[in-house]
């Protein structure tokens, strides 16, 4: 099991060197909007029509509301497409780390203390449980 334990212990030593790495990140999500100008004349007011060309627009989530970014130029749009793949990257590596950390975790060995619970580590366990159920 020591072995194991060494090779968790190198993989995450290797994964946080990946955090090191990262570039500039931003989460959220690139979406298409299509657009109607609401002129009756206009072809976008035909049915069928398409519409104008799509806006492109990073939306993300800030305490509950929605927050737009509209591009102004292609390469503001290629600039944003990269720090929202970074946060991709950012979270596939936040993942891996938890992952290997449960492993490390339920393999290091507790260290066993002779008689058990002291009685006042039983009831400081006991006044948390009870703080936590409200009673």
């Amino acid at each position: 099991m020591p072995d194991a334990l060494t090779k968790l212990e190198s993989n995450r030593s290797k994964l946080l060197e990946e955090f090191l790495r990262l570039g500039d990140l931003r989460p959220g999500s690139i979406t298409a909007v299509i657009r109607r100008c609401g002129k009756p004349t206009c072809h976008c007011a035909k049915p069928n029509d398409p519409g104008h060309d799509p806006r492109l627009r990073l939306t993300r989530r800030v305490a509950g509301k929605t927050k737009t970014v509209t591009f102004p130029n292609p390469m503001a749009l290629r600039k944003a497409q990269q720090e929202v793949a970074e946060f991709h990257r950012f979270q596939r590596l936040s993942e891996d780390l938890v992952g290997i950390n449960e492993k490390i975790c339920t393999l290091r060995l507790v260290e066993q203390q002779r008689g058990g619970w002291t009685e006042q580590e039983k009831k400081r366990l006991l006044q948390s449980i009870r703080k936590l159920h409200g009673k």
